[in-house]
């Protein structure tokens, strides 16, 4: 099956956490913000599907954290592992994107909240950028 037909999964450091996604992202999406930035120890890189095509094969030292008034951040309580954010309502589910199994066929789409982005690096890559969200507004 090629890269692109192929169902994907992921995981945490330990294992501790393991997912299988049914259906596919059209790619990842960047995250500058100063939260993702803290939470993943630099950029976030995200893949969006709906949360009800998540299945977890392991999720015994999943946790939550409420990050704000509109979301928690999904990690793993036993390695750390930063994984998931969902914001409060909505019915999809952003991953992180270095926590999925290689290969992935994906490519990164755009650049959201580079108004918020750490001075120590350049955004040069030529994709899209946005100020706040990562959505066209």
């Amino acid at each position: 099956m090629s890269e692109q037909g192929r169902a994907l999964s992921g995981g945490c450091l330990c294992g501790g956490v393991r997912f299988l996604l049914a259906e596919r992202p059209d790619g990842v999406v960047t995250c500058h913000c100063g939260q993702c930035r803290r939470f993943h120890g630099h950029i976030g890189a995200y893949i969006t599907v709906p949360r009800d095509t998540v299945t977890f094969d392991a999720d015994a030292t999943l946790s939550w954290y409420r990050s704000s008034d509109i979301a928690e951040r999904g990690f793993c309580s036993r390695c750390g592992s930063s994984m998931f954010w969902k914001g409060d309502g909505k019915s999809e589910i952003e991953i992180a994107a270095g926590s999925l199994d290689q290969p992935t066929g994906l490519t990164t789409l755009r650049h959201g909240y580079v108004a918020g982005k750490a001075d120590y690096y350049e955004i040069t890559d030529g994709l899209e950028q946005f100020p706040g969200s990562s959505e066209p507004e």
